[in-house]
């Protein structure tokens, strides 16, 4: 894990609520990088947006959803077993696996699915990489009466098999994509083809903090909640805010949540944790800080991984919802300030917190979460037991309970 051990919080003033500007930029990040068939939709959700932001009847909406469908607020929780037994700072996680469809997806989906019927779309469409954006989208779309198309690729639908099923059993449509890797970055190309072509009766429901304005500012919002919620619950249960905070990092969506209602708290450190794969290798890994460049991708300008003449690198991940070769564009602005810091846990490391978490609280994390709690105890090891530290347990094992028994035998085999 590439992380100094030293606190490195930035102690310049933040103002959050200036970012994005009007255009979607968050300093140099950001932006509408998307055909011009696209321009004139993206500001009208961007004005239908701000004009529902600012409404109290859909606030009061969605808050009724997110309660009566979702199931928040959800719990800060004392992982007391696995404090005692690291020896170190005390861990609590904040359970967004608790919520309803198994991960924080929903908070997303739920408030974009509502934008949606208030501007009359009647046709969803998303991508989903480990299936808990496509499944949290197909549940309120099953909800409100609303179609539904989730574009996936071929390999995700391999390992995700259970969320294909529950999605599909919801009512929606899943296409797999067959082109490139057959994961998410293809996934996003097929479901921005079916929304150029569909804009006027179609919304796309985008699963993280990524791609063009107003998309990254929107998913943030969204999200905003988690943060919102810890920052109240932290001070109930330990009487005092936390001295770090960690979660994992794909297109940023859990992260930002986590983080954005602590960005004016320097003395909190902030930790994104991305995948390592096997290595920081060209094509084996998806840590865009660890072995990226600047570039634009899928609408946004960001921290990408790609080869010199700027075509993008392969990627791997033993979680589908890590497995992207870019990063959202406020987490590349942050990091750039260095108000955020970055650090990426391997295949083996995710997979033994995946191992270790299950056997010592009995909370099995999903595998893109388990790259958080792998960073969260190195952290804890490395600080007194007067510390605090926050982990966003942004989403639950049960969909990756085959896949890493099968990686897990494997691993066994060959090292027999």
């Amino acid at each position: 894990m590439a992380l100094p051990s030293t606190p490195t919080a930035s102690k310049a003033v933040i103002d959050r609520e200036a970012y994005p500007d009007a255009r979607g930029h968050f300093g140099e990040f950001g932006g509408m990088y998307v055909p011009e068939t696209l321009m004139t939709p993206l500001q009208d959700l961007t004005d239908a947006y701000l004009e529902a932001k600012e409404d109290p009847a859909f606030r009061e909406e969605l808050d009724m959803y997110l309660r009566e469908f979702a199931g928040r607020p959800t719990t800060l929780y004392f992982a007391d077993r696995l404090t005692e037994a690291l020896g170190g700072a005390q861990i609590y996680f904040k359970r967004e696996d608790l919520l309803h469809t198994g991960a924080h997806k929903i908070n997303n989906a739920l408030g974009q699915a509502l934008l949606a019927k208030r501007m009359g779309k009647q046709r969803i469409i998303a991508e989903t990489g480990a299936g808990q954006h496509g499944i949290a989208t197909a549940s309120i779309c099953a909800k409100l009466g609303l179609e539904c198309v989730i574009y996936m690729g071929a390999e995700d639908m391999r390992r995700q098999a259970l969320n294909v099923y529950r999605m599909r059993l919801c009512g929606a449509e899943v296409r797999g994509v067959e082109a490139g890797q057959k994961t998410l970055k293809e996934a996003v190309n097929e479901a921005m083809r079916d929304w150029v072509t569909h804009v006027r009766h179609t919304h796309y429901i985008l699963g993280s903090a990524l791609g063009c304005h107003p998309f990254p500012m929107m998913v943030r919002d969204f999200h905003r909640v988690i943060g919102e919620e810890t920052r109240q619950q932290i001070l109930e249960k330990a009487g005092r805010l936390p001295d770090e905070m960690i979660a994992c990092v794909g297109g940023g969506s859990n992260a930002i949540g986590l983080f954005f209602e602590f960005l004016e708290e320097p003395d909190i450190r902030l930790i994104g944790v991305e995948a390592g794969g096997r290595g920081i290798r060209q094509g084996e890994h998806a840590a865009r800080f660890a072995g990226g460049k600047i570039g634009v991708l899928q609408g946004c300008k960001t921290w990408i991984l790609q080869t010199g003449d700027g075509q993008i690198e392969l990627t791997h991940s033993v979680s589908a919802g890590l497995d992207y070769a870019a990063i959202g564009p406020e987490h590349a602005f942050y990091e750039q300030m260095g108000r955020i810091e970055y650090a990426y846990a391997t295949d083996e490391e995710a997979l033994d917190a995946f191992q270790t978490l299950s056997r010592v609280e009995g909370i099995i994390p999903a595998l893109e979460t388990s790259h958080g709690v792998a960073h969260t105890i190195v952290r804890a090891k490395a600080l007194s037991p007067d510390k605090v530290v926050v982990c966003n347990l942004s989403g639950r094992g049960d969909k990756d309970v085959a896949e890493a028994r099968r990686v897990l035998e494997s691993m066994e085999t060959d090292s027999a």
